[in-house]
């Protein structure tokens, strides 16, 4: 009996669902024979597809005890989350008392090599002259609010000073990033939503007509240009998680993780 596989996210009520369709797709291309199963942590999201009809929504404990009662033993918990913030901390405290054993697969931005591969998913060599990339992620309270301006500085070390990341919520803050960008006389600005799905963040503070990033820098004479999707959508991005699901199999005990693809 292969290893099922949890992916476990906050959860989307938007059209961004169709991200975690594409990387459903991959992920299950990648471990065939493996049962993939997703599991929302947020009350509110599953609430909302269960009204709205659009698909089942479990929570983790939900997900793991059907599996156990399937006669499995282990699974793999990965977190579909950025960084290991609040809700990675709370995914581990939901799924440890449980009877089947669980492998946790870490988030996407862990190790040195996570962030360099995220950066040259990024592709963000093709901006123009007089022109900055501006990320911007949740953000958080936790202590690990720091993986922000540590993404910033190998994005920079990769892609020269033009690029700049802050957050919806907490530091680096609008205003910080706002300030640096004009103070350096860009004429145009690229938000990318640092979020694996462009979801209500995305909706209302990147890009809506009131008191949104876009409008913000539109206000101080900047042409904007908004990438419309998540990161979730980028190939590269979903490898890193993949990454991740195998070393999280690799120590369960009689556990193989399937093969690595060559091109």
């Amino acid at each position: 009996m292969q290893i099922p596989i949890v992916l476990t996210a906050f959860g989307t009520t938007s059209s961004a669902l169709k991200t975690y369709d594409f990387m459903d797709q991959i992920i299950k291309a990648e471990f065939p024979g493996h049962e993939i199963a997703w599991a929302f942590s947020s009350r509110m999201v599953r609430d909302r597809l269960k009204d709205q009809k659009k698909r089942e929504a479990s929570h983790p404990h939900e997900v793991l005890q059907v599996l156990a009662d399937k006669g499995h033993v282990w699974a793999v918990v990965q977190s579909m989350h950025l960084l290991a913030g609040h809700e990675f901390y709370r995914m581990l405290e939901e799924v440890s008392p449980l009877s089947i054993r669980t492998s946790i697969g870490l988030p996407l931005l862990t190790s040195y090599e996570d962030y360099h591969a995220l950066a040259q998913a990024l592709g963000l060599d093709r901006l123009s002259e007089g022109e900055a990339a501006v990320l911007v992620g949740h953000g958080t309270d936790h202590p690990s609010w720091s993986t922000y301006p540590a993404l910033e500085n190998i994005l920079r070390e990769v892609y020269g000073q033009g690029i700049y990341v802050g957050v919806v919520e907490g530091c680096p803050s609008r205003q910080q990033v706002m300030k640096a960008v004009v103070r350096t006389g860009v004429k145009k600005v690229r938000l990318i939503p640092l979020m694996l799905v462009a979801g209500v963040h995305f909706i209302e503070d990147l890009c809506g007509d009131e008191d949104s990033w876009k409008a913000a820098f539109e206000d101080a004479g900047l042409e904007v240009d908004v990438e419309p999707e998540g990161i979730g959508t980028k190939r590269e991005v979903v490898q890193i998680f993949i990454n991740h699901i195998r070393e999280a199999l690799d120590i369960i005990p009689g556990s193989a993780a399937a093969p690595q693809k060559t091109e």
